[in-house]
């Protein structure tokens, strides 16, 4: 059984404050054949200057180091792509490493970069992260993936990630779902959901309006998910900018605070030892005391259905930011929705939902921007950008989206830039007649949660308003 020392729990404490300056997002599509991949990352560090009101070329004499994220080499057949990504943005000779932890990627590219600033190595650095996955085909796409598991244990077993979450997918159906066919269609209704959100983002690769009915129907890829239960394969750049307080206030007069913890856990899912539950702060010993009799077999923690890593950089980042409760204190989510199963996981992981209840967030409505059921505004919204199903998953650049995507909720320039004409005009599309502004109005905390495989890595970042700062914070 793993247990954890005092040393290990210890809630990281930074020598200095750090804050979000800005952030930017290319455009994302499942091909850019007229575009390379230096434009991308160009495009989002412009959208980051023109963010606050300045240009890359001014911004650029704040930054310091500079840290990439980008997944796989084989996608772009290029070995050492932050050197080429850095040359071209016109940063040498300044000092940048490249960052890889699969599905992670990005928001382990933030972790690195908030950490230089926190530690005064810096006082002002880039995080930007991107993918290039439409030079190979699907399949050898996938395979490239699935390269990220125990090619020794685990890959003999599927070889592409939906097969592993589908294995997921039915054990979780099968205990906390209790094997009834509503649970499918709870599933579904994430889909349903984030490909719905997906419409009013212009950045956006797979808008849909779909039905659940639209979902299960859905060619299968692995059972029981379908090809709409899936994320997409992504092409795009997103970035960061962090700084310390002075150099912040000096770029901008609303920054952010930032906190990201990270956590990890073994590749090889057979040999996740069973042990306690860790309990976030809301969270009690006596409320998972009768699990295995309310849902036979849920017993076994971590098992086959929940992910310690996320738990774990939940217990650092809630530690950090001075989270007592998720449910009341995050305004609003951008979880790693690789497939509409692990939504559900998450939901159980960073503690919105007790474990094994994770359905009942969907269900109540309060996932929703605006509660279906009630028809007022969700108690704690989840991927308004669409998530991965719906907005994109260049999966370098996936943890750093998630971030900006927050950050424009909390600037109050989400409504102004998914609402631009002239934005939607610039990546060759119409703005719909049916936009809807799914500003998380009063926003003053989020969560994103990055994560990779099948839950190795996993970061949460905390982005919230200074005034807003919560007591207990590190």
């Amino acid at each position: 059984m793993i247990t954890f020392s005092k040393e290990q729990l210890k809630i990281p404490k930074m020598s200095r404050d750090v804050y979000l300056v800005t952030a930017g997002e290319s455009e994302f599509r499942r091909a850019f054949p007229e575009k390379r991949q230096e434009e991308l990352a160009i495009d989002a560090l412009t959208m980051a200057a023109e963010l606050i009101g300045t240009t890359p070329a001014k911004l650029k004499k704040f930054i310091h180091t500079c840290y990439y994220g980008y997944f796989a080499d084989h996608f772009g057949d290029q070995l050492l792509g932050e050197a080429v990504i850095h040359d071209r943005l016109g940063l040498d000779p300044l000092g940048n490493v490249g960052i890889k932890t699969g599905g992670a990627t990005g928001g382990s590219a933030l972790w690195e970069a908030v950490k230089a600033v926190a530690s005064g190595y810096s006082d002002c650095t880039l995080a930007l992260g991107w993918e290039r996955m439409d030079e190979v085909p699907t399949d050898e796409g996938n395979n490239y993936i699935a390269c990220a598991a125990d090619k020794d244990w685990e890959t003999p077993m599927g070889h592409i990630y939906t097969g592993y979450y589908a294995v997921m997918a039915q054990r979780y159906w099968q205990i906390f779902g209790k094997s009834e066919p509503s649970f499918r269609e709870t599933m579904a209704k994430i889909a349903v959901k984030n490909r719905g959100y997906a419409i009013h983002n212009p950045f956006a690769q797979g808008p849909m309006k779909i039905t659940v009915k639209d979902v299960l129907e859905s060619p299968i890829v692995a059972y029981p998910l379908r090809a709409l239960d899936c994320c997409l394969m992504s092409v795009g750049s997103a970035c960061c900018i962090v700084a310390d307080k002075k150099t912040a206030y000096k770029l901008t007069d609303d920054p952010l605070l930032v906190h990201v913890g990270a956590g990890s856990h073994s590749l090889r899912v057979a040999d996740r030892r069973d042990m306690q539950i860790p309990l976030l702060p809301h969270e009690t010993k006596e409320q998972y005391a009768d699990l295995g009799k309310r849902f036979p077999g849920g017993d076994r923690y971590p098992g086959f259905s929940g992910f310690l890593a996320a738990r774990m950089a939940c217990h650092y980042a809630y530690g950090m930011a001075g989270v007592k409760d998720p449910t009341k204190d995050l305004d609003f989510v951008e979880l790693h929705d690789a497939f509409t199963i692990s939504d559900i996981q998450s939901y159980e992981d960073v503690g919105i939902r007790p474990y094994g209840e994770g359905r009942t967030y969907v269900e109540s409505g309060d996932c929703y921007v605006i509660n279906p059921k009630t028809k007022k505004p969700g108690k704690l919204p989840a991927n308004p950008s669409g998530g991965l199903i719906g907005c994109m998953h260049a999966v370098g650049a996936t943890g750093l989206m998630q971030v900006c995507e927050c950050g424009l909720h909390l600037w109050k320039k989400h409504a102004d830039i998914h609402g631009s004409e002239a934005r939607w005009r610039s990546f060759g599309k119409k703005k719909p007649r049916n936009w809807q502004d799914l500003t998380i109005k009063g926003a003053k905390r989020a969560l994103a949660i990055s994560h990779a495989g099948v839950g190795s890595h996993v970061t949460a970042t905390i982005v919230e308003r200074p005034e807003a700062r919560l007591k207990g914070g590190k």
